[in-house]
């Protein structure tokens, strides 16, 4: 309802669609107890929420951009297995048959722009408008619903929504409901279970820890530190007084991907010495040349 309130702030025209509103909206759900599941299931989530307003001629390839975008989102994640399911009016609704109808033939026509193969899901979709949902498969073969799209006539009929056509007469827009992801919270639970919290280095959020031998080395470690941090990597300081051997121990259980150890022989010779946790030690270097040697790694896949 909010973004048809923005919507209705003005007079709209033809010309301004489509109008795309998006925000990260908060949404509370009382969820039954024994229904409860982790980060998966939660009673209240953040959802990459947004809504598009557009003209019934729009309405395909506005939903074919989206499916694009959500696809290719999914495959940076390395998610490429998802079933679609097309979710068609259930038995408690608004908006009469025909609208309905409307609705469901739009959406089956922007799935073929798409070219996407869908599962039909009847009597699944929202009250107000049918949908289609993404859903991906965790690490132990559980499906959960993500991205959703979802076309909907009903609405802003209902709280009043106009726009003046080409024929300078009003009509009403279509709205459609998208999540990218869905619930945030899910979608995070998701990836930790699919990674078993060993992200890739670019998604990792610490990226390398610097270690000094004994807190005689700490203010070389946050120079160290300061210059990574500069250079847009995620970056820690171990200043606790436990042993080298404790430290590198926290690391691997924590999954920390670069460990970068200094001492006595680093500070002398103005280097770092690099560890992987997956493969090893791979020698002292410069911060410059692990910056290098990790830029790659580092960037978004997107």
């Amino acid at each position: 309802p909010c973004h048809i309130q923005i919507f209705n702030t003005g007079l709209r025209s033809w010309r301004d669609l489509p109008m795309r509103l998006a925000e990260f909206g908060k949404c509370h759900r009382y969820e039954p107890a024994g229904t409860m599941h982790g980060l998966m299931r939660v009673r209240g989530f953040v959802q990459d929420d947004a809504h598009i307003f557009c003209t019934e001629d729009q309405i395909a390839s506005e939903v074919a951009d989206f499916c694009a975008l959500v696809k290719e989102i999914y495959h940076d994640f390395g998610f490429d297995d998802i079933v679609v399911k097309f979710s068609t009016r259930p038995e408690k609704r608004v908006g009469s048959d025909e609208i309905w109808d409307k609705a469901e033939a739009a959406l089956a026509e922007a799935t073929k722009l798409a070219g996407l193969d869908y599962v039909l899901n009847p009597g699944e979709g929202a009250f107000y408008g049918p949908k289609l949902e993404f859903t991906l498969k965790d690490s132990l073969g559980r499906d959960w619903q993500c991205g959703t799209i979802q076309v909907d006539f009903n609405l802003p009929q209902r709280l009043g929504a106009e726009y003046v056509g080409k024929d300078n007469q009003k009509h009403i827009p279509v709205m459609l409901h998208r999540a990218a992801v869905g619930s945030i919270e899910r979608f995070l639970g998701i990836l930790i279970e699919e990674f078993m919290g060993d992200f890739p280095l670019w998604l990792a959020p610490v990226q390398a820890r610097v270690l000094p031998i004994s807190e005689k080395f700490v203010d070389y470690a946050k120079q160290v530190e300061k210059e990574l941090v500069n250079a847009g990597v995620r970056v820690e300081v171990d200043e606790s007084n436990e042993k080298l051997g404790y430290k590198i121990r926290q690391c691997e259980l924590q999954k920390v991907p670069y460990l970068l150890i200094v001492g006595e022989k680093e500070v002398a010779d103005g280097v770092v010495s690099v560890r992987k946790r997956k493969d090893g030690d791979k020698g002292s270097m410069k911060v410059a040349d692990f910056l290098k040697m990790t830029e790659e790694d580092r960037k978004v896949v997107r």
